[in-house]
């Protein structure tokens, strides 16, 4: 059986490749829910139009997929709430911070 445990796993696996921090850390992922072994992820992207949003989607996508007890995998993309700096993990500000950004 399939757990948010496992996937939010995965999904710390994949990262934005233009910002060092992965996914979740980033603030990116708004929530998920499994069904019967359904997998739907609603998430967002640190700006409209960001070049790397189908990259993103589509790794989001395969490597939940991958996933034992997975059946499909849908990635929902909304801009509602925008993504901001406040959306992100200590973990992830810290990192941000030890390359020298001021957040």
């Amino acid at each position: 059986m399939i757990t948010e445990e496992a996937i939010y796993a995965v999904l710390r696996t994949i990262y934005d490749p233009e910002i060092p921090v992965n996914i979740v850390d980033l603030g990116l992922i708004y929530g998920l829910s499994i069904e019967n072994g359904n997998v739907e992820i609603l998430m967002t992207l640190t700006v409209p139009g960001c070049p790397m949003g189908a990259y993103i989607t589509k790794e989001v996508e395969e490597k939940i997929k991958a996933l034992e007890g997975v059946q499909s995998v849908r990635v929902d993309i909304t801009f509602d709430p925008p993504w901001s700096l406040d959306r992100m993990t200590e973990e992830g500000k810290n990192i941000l911070r030890g390359m020298g950004m001021n957040i």
